[in-house]
């Protein structure tokens, strides 16, 4: 897979009391919001690493906090905001934002420090045989979704951070007859139980 493929960095700003927020109870608020900072590092690194192609951080609230500003100085990373709306649009508009010009993209958030370079390259490679390639979460939902062309009718109406999000995502690709491709699931980090799923040292 030589083409260039986007890769599509969703992340909260790491501010304690916005980021990692259902962290609060075991980190606090600064150390939940330390593991965030930690955590977007590590998907940024990872996707730049895979050179794949330009790496898109795509920010909310807005691009402005100091840790978005200081990853922007790579030169493969480019910083954009994520719009108003559920999470379903914000992910659309990404990814067909990404796929102008390109004929395929990957969308990850930062939750689930297994997604490594290797992985993201194996999503890519999938893309070469099918529309669309998901990394499905432990949780029900997904830590990395692929397109090879935007595909409204899987982010439109989704009921979103349910034990479900995966299952429906996969009966909307059957009533529409698209090919997908599905690596090995991963763990997100979203509560206090999942931290036992992080890299070794990274709480010390």
């Amino acid at each position: 897979m030589n083409r260039p493929c986007p890769v599509i960095v969703m992340a909260k700003a790491p501010e304690p009391g916005y980021a990692k927020t259902r962290l609060i109870p075991a980190l606090g608020r600064a150390g939940a919001a330390a593991l965030a900072d930690r955590l977007l590092a590590h998907a940024l690194e990872q996707a730049r690493v895979s050179a794949l192609g330009p790496v898109d951080l795509c920010c909310a609230p807005d691009a402005s906090h100091p840790a978005f500003q200081r990853h922007a100085a790579s030169p493969v990373t480019q910083l954009s905001e994520q719009v108003d709306g559920d999470l379903g649009a914000r992910m659309l508009h990404a990814l067909e934002r990404a796929l102008t010009g390109h004929d395929r993209a990957l969308l990850i958030g930062t939750d689930a420090p297994a997604l490594d370079a290797q992985r993201l390259r194996e999503a890519a490679d999938a893309l070469d045989m099918h529309d669309a390639v998901f990394v499905p979460a432990h949780d029900g939902g997904y830590a990395l979704v692929g397109l090879r062309y935007p595909m409204a009718m899987l982010f439109d109406g989704m009921t979103w951070s349910t034990p479900r999000v995966m299952d429906d995502t996969r009966a909307r690709l059957r009533a529409h007859g698209l090919r997908h491709a599905e690596l090995p699931p991963v763990h997100d980090i979203d509560e206090a139980a999942d931290l036992a799923h992080l890299p070794a040292g990274w709480l010390a």
